[in-house]
């Protein structure tokens, strides 16, 4: 594993007081993952008019990408 999923799997761990050992929360790790996928696409838009075809296409992956898996902004 990279780097960056291990930082993202340690956010995903939880202890819980009903139980002797810590949980890891599946969902969490899974929307984390969504969301850094996402913004990584965000990274990819420009902020010029000549590039707007681009963006768009950028901007309605991202929303679809956010839909399929049930992430809200």
């Amino acid at each position: 594993m990279n780097e960056r999923i291990k930082e993202l799997e340690k956010q995903c761990w939880q202890s819980s007081q009903s139980e002797p050992y810590a949980l890891f929360d599946v969902n969490k790790f899974a929307e984390l993952i969504v969301r850094e996928c996402i913004s990584i696409m965000g990274s990819e838009i420009v902020y010029n008019d000549n590039y707007k075809e681009k963006n768009n296409a950028i901007s309605d992956m991202m929303e679809l990408l956010m839909k399929h898996f049930g992430v809200e902004e």
